[in-house]
């Protein structure tokens, strides 16, 4: 019997919740740089992606583009 490749499509939410949570491992205390937009706590960030704002959607995308990015290998490429 041939094996399916099954993939299972991620939600908005999942998405959201894995971004919330890889911020979260950001050391407290510290600000983050976000081009121009500014600079942000690790909560201001939360705060932002939980609320799907302008800067939440860019440090999603920004999340994404950097895991996709590592599951290509092209992170730890030199």
């Amino acid at each position: 019997m041939a094996k399916q490749n099954q993939t299972k499509k991620i939600t908005d939410k999942e998405i959201q919740k894995l971004v919330i949570e890889r911020l979260r491992t950001f050391p407290t205390g510290k600000r983050l740089s976000v081009g121009q937009e500014g600079s942000f706590t690790k909560e201001e960030l939360v705060s932002a992606v939980e609320r799907k704002d302008s800067l939440g959607k860019k440090i999603t995308e920004i999340q994404l583009e950097y895991l996709r990015a590592l599951g290509k290998g092209k992170i730890l490429d030199e």
